[in-house]
């Protein structure tokens, strides 16, 4: 589900970027209320969980692969508001470390991931919830949310892929960015998220709940509490995703809508060749990143994403670590 670069136009980014400036203010004014600063480290685990998670990726008939989010999750346990931030941070440092979407395109993956996921996913579990009152319901409903709420960002993607050839195009009529459009790209995306993509997210949101509220019977959305109760075992989660994140590479071919330029114009289109490559891809912005998709060059695959889970989760940590002291020191 990322956006990968000159995929979509400078413009459609610059909109979407746009789009989301006041929702990361908010966000931001939302968290410096309601978290402690002592607390925001919090959010890097949550991040770091959601930067794991979204590296598993899971294969789909016909070659095309996909990943969850975590999105959900992270909003039901700090707030929609917080795993906005949190599920921000985490793809900003996949764009600009290891290449996994477009730095333009930060706005837009933003726009999808970190906020029409976990709010959708935040007030469908509170609309599930009231029509299932007992608890042991509870990760039954967020399962639900996170299966709405990762299908809401990819319906967002397909229409941002798909609006493209509409809006762009060379004098020949060839598209610029995206070429499929939206009789295309919507069933394309839809199928992988709707069955097997979006099961990963309902299993992965309401596993991870029912042990929480398993743990700690008192479990509410309040950060503190998990603070105190789960930390250890929020970092022992964490280093067994680590280790087990090589699993991700088992899955071969490339999500929907994140092909390389060069392969663009073998690509086919309703069963033929697309035959030629959009020139807003081979002209557009492109940035070379330190570790582009979790390769480190002269290791092996696996220990190299490894370690790029390890670089991942360090930088995020210390990310909203900084923040808080920071914000304890004002």
């Amino acid at each position: 589900m990322h956006i990968p670069e000159n995929y979509l136009s400078p413009g459609t980014c610059a909109v979407l970027t746009a789009a989301m400036a006041p929702v990361w203010y908010m966000s931001l004014q939302k968290v410096k209320k309601e978290l402690p600063p002592e607390k925001l480290p919090l959010l890097g685990v949550a991040a770091a969980f959601s930067f794991l998670a979204m590296m598993f990726n899971i294969p789909l008939p016909g070659g095309t692969t996909g990943h969850a989010v975590g999105g959900t999750l992270i909003a039901l346990l700090f707030g929609p508001y917080a795993a906005c931030l949190s599920v921000s941070v985490a793809l900003i440092v996949q764009a600009v470390f290891f290449g996994d979407g477009g730095i333009l395109a930060i706005g837009a993956n933003c726009f999808n991931m970190a906020f029409l996921l976990p709010f959708t996913g935040y007030y469908a579990f509170s609309l599930l919830k009231k029509c299932f009152t007992t608890g042991t319901m509870l990760p039954v409903c967020a399962a639900g949310a996170g299966f709405l709420g990762i299908n809401a960002a990819a319906l967002a993607a397909a229409i941002e892929f798909g609006i493209q050839p509409l809006l762009f195009t060379n004098e020949l009529g060839q598209a610029l960015y995206c070429p499929y459009p939206l009789s295309i790209s919507i069933p394309a995306m839809m199928a992988g998220h709707l069955t097997i993509f979006g099961l990963a997210e309902a299993v992965f949101t309401g596993t991870m709940l029912a042990y929480l509220t398993k743990a700690a019977p008192a479990f509410s959305s309040a950060a503190d509490r998990y603070a105190d109760k789960k930390i250890g075992a929020s970092l022992t989660a964490l280093l067994a995703l680590i280790i087990l994140c090589p699993l991700g590479l088992i899955a071969e071919g490339t999500a929907w809508g994140e092909w390389g330029p060069e392969e663009m114009a073998a690509l086919t289109e309703s069963s033929a060749p697309l035959g030629y490559t959009p020139e807003g891809m081979l002209t557009g912005f492109s940035l070379d990143v330190l570790f582009p998709d979790y390769a480190i060059s002269g290791l092996p695959d696996a220990f190299a994403y490894i370690l790029s889970a390890i670089i991942g989760t360090a930088l995020l940590v210390i990310t909203f670590k900084l923040w808080g002291s920071f914000a304890t020191l004002k």
